[in-house]
């Protein structure tokens, strides 16, 4: 390479780029040059040379320090002429894995799994929601065998490295220019085989336990919505993390108040008398009794609105209680009440109905109508 020529130049970065920029850059241009893509072509080996050594520079933060300070052909440089090219595999094969499995870790690391997340329903009272609280459950999961510790030998013997993938817990595959991994179908990725198994857990390294958690129910919780307990689901394996007990609320059906959201509704009996004279009916909430003036006259279906009675949101804010009254006639009437109401029946005029007296005149114009046809 001409010595005034540019590393960063070669690999078409900025020299304040980034390390995965480079290597990104480095990757595209190697996998354009190989010389196994572009046979008998000399000006792509050349230049596939340049890009190789100025990524052996660039690609190493130590390197890169002290080429950006002293600049030009440097004591550490190498030419590939002494060890020949890296394989075209190898450079697709990276690029293929971090960008379809993410970095690569060590192989203990990847035989690391996380556990399995858990879900446990939970059903709570409307009054538990409204107010928050604090419940018990009880579930049946793994937690690592008290006899191997989740080894899964027995105590005192080891286990031995598979056959198959010689430890490393996956097969690599060659298909043309992808490289593809896969799990070990022998030992299941772990790398090792058991060969003799723990007594209790049989090899498996867990045993089922009943576990008993307190879970806190906060105020305004809805159903559907759902509580994690980090780390409260099955074991990793591997010394992987556990994984995540998912408690789903399930709210029950209350016997005289509907949720929407926020807002409660509830329907209210209220006496004949009550409605037409009017005057005070006491009515429920959620946190006890309240007084509601009705004035006279009102009638079945009528709503009326409690501020600040109905749910709490898990932000603190507060919807309101709807009470949606109907009027109830007696069942039964005492001879007194039964004459009573014979003189209220003498003295009634049909204007003090005006459901009833709009209702007649929409009748009498639908006939009247019919009679002209």
């Amino acid at each position: 390479m001409p010595i005034n020529q540019d590393y960063y130049e070669i690999l078409g970065v900025p020299r304040h780029a980034s390390q995965e920029e480079i290597k990104k850059a480095y990757r595209e241009l190697a996998l354009k040059y190989h010389p196994d893509r572009n046979p008998g072509n000399k000006e792509s080996e050349a230049k596939f040379k340049e890009i190789n050594e100025a990524y052996q520079v660039l690609g190493d933060a130590e390197k890169r320090a002290q080429y950006d300070r002293y600049g030009g052909r440097m004591p550490f440089q190498t030419s590939y002429d002494d060890f020949g090219f890296p394989s075209i595999d190898d450079i697709f094969s990276g690029l293929f894995d971090e960008l379809f499995f993410g970095r690569r870790t060590s192989q203990s690391q990847a035989r690391r799994r996380r556990g399995r997340d858990l879900r446990y329903d939970l059903r709570i009272s409307l009054e538990e929601s409204a107010r928050g609280a604090e419940k018990t459950i009880s579930l049946e999961r793994h937690q690592s065998c008290s006899v191997c510790s989740g080894t899964g030998h027995k105590p005192g013997a080891s286990a031995s490295v598979c056959p198959e993938c010689r430890g490393t817990g996956a097969l690599r595959f060659q298909q043309g220019f992808f490289s593809i991994s896969r799990t070990c179908p022998i030992c299941g990725g772990r790398g090792q085989i058991i060969t003799n198994p723990c007594p209790k857990c049989q090899g498996r390294g867990f045993e089922l336990v009943e576990k008993r958690l307190k879970v806190r129910i906060p105020a305004g919780i809805d159903s559907g919505m759902v509580l994690r307990l980090a780390g409260e689901g099955e074991p990793g394996e591997m010394s992987g993390p556990a994984g995540d007990l998912q408690v789903v609320i399930f709210i029950e059906e209350h016997p005289i108040f509907h949720r929407e959201g926020t807002e409660l509704v509830l329907e209210l009996p209220v006496p004949f008398t009550k409605a037409v004279l009017g005057g005070e009916v006491e009515a429920p909430t959620l946190e006890g009794i309240e007084r509601l003036k009705i004035p006279p006259g009102t009638q079945t279906g009528k709503m009326f609105k409690l501020k600040r009675k109905g749910m709490p949101s898990l932000n603190g804010d507060k919807g309101d209680l709807h009470i949606q009254v109907f009027v109830e006639l007696p069942s039964k009437l005492s001879k007194k009440e039964k004459e009573i109401l014979g003189k209220l029946s003498e003295l009634e005029n049909p204007d003090d109905y005006p459901l009833q007296k709009g209702f007649w005149e929409k009748v009498r114009k639908i006939l009247s109508g019919r009679k002209g046809e």
